[in-house]
């Protein structure tokens, strides 16, 4: 079956249709980094403008390079959550309208959810097992997803055919589940380096550069302490903040004249 993917959660609106939950044919990603680059960040307000004028054009790209016509299309999946509340509604709304008007399913898909398979996928392209073979054999394992305004870890289950969940799977969409075993307590990893990005002049997106200026640096030039949480050992803590308060606190330069900023 044929599976047209919509994606807006954030930044980027992409479109891929996709044959029998593995075969990609297509994969059209249209990026807003010159529309939030001079602001340092996403503006969230810009982004869901640009998924408005940017979705038609994005899904018919999608299905041209397959090869198919949007009936042909066997359901219609959309990131549902969780990100931007505006920039989620351009892809739901567009969704929607495509699916009641090709009279198909439409299946909402959880952005964390995504990540994850996403690793399946690569892991079957590699030569590994299958998504499919995965959930038959029970897999049990932890996945850590930090991707730009999340950083959590779950455990993830298989639901396969033995499984005492496996009646819930008729309506549900995944065929895996979740638990929750840690988060961050306060800005995620991307958004930690973006804060970081942006106060250093680093441009945007920072991350690229932070990783390669980090390869430079010197990683005892900042004395930051053991963090020491109450409550849950596996959430975590990210410096995005932190690194503003050091950075406007008053210091005598570095040996060399120049402060250790990277």
């Amino acid at each position: 079956m044929l599976v047209l993917g919509i994606e807006s959660s954030c930044d980027e609106t992409a479109a891929a249709v996709v044959a029998d939950g593995e075969r990609v044919l297509s994969n059209v990603v249209a990026s807003q980094v010159l529309t939030h680059e001079k602001y340092g960040g996403v503006v969230p307000e810009l982004a869901s403008r640009e998924h408005l004028r940017q979705i038609v054009p994005v899904v018919e790209e999608a299905c041209r390079r397959a090869g198919v016509t949007l009936n042909e299309v066997g359901a219609v999946a959309v990131t549902e959550g969780p990100e931007l509340i505006g920039s989620l509604l351009v892809g739901l709304v567009y969704a929607k309208a495509a699916a009641m008007a090709i009279r198909k399913p439409l299946v909402g898909v959880n952005h964390l959810e995504g990540h994850i398979h996403a690793v399946l996928l690569e892991a079957k392209i590699a030569g590994g097992a299958t998504p499919t073979e995965i959930e038959q054999s029970l897999f049990s394992g932890v996945a850590l997803v930090v991707s730009g305004g999340h950083t959590s870890l779950f455990r993830v289950e298989a639901r396969g055919p033995g499984s005492a969940q496996a009646s819930e799977r008729s309506s549900r969409a995944t065929a895996f589940s979740y638990t929750q075993l840690g988060k961050t307590r306060d800005d995620a990893a991307g958004e930690a380096f973006d804060k970081v990005a942006k106060l250093l002049a680093l441009g945007y997106p920072g991350g690229p550069v932070i990783d390669r200026l980090a390869r430079f640096g010197d990683a005892q030039a900042v004395p930051f302490g053991r963090v020491r949480m109450k409550g849950n050992p596996f959430d975590s803590c990210s410096t995005g903040s932190a690194a503003r308060r050091w950075r406007r606190k008053p210091r005598s330069a570095a040996p060399g004249g120049k402060p250790p900023v990277a």
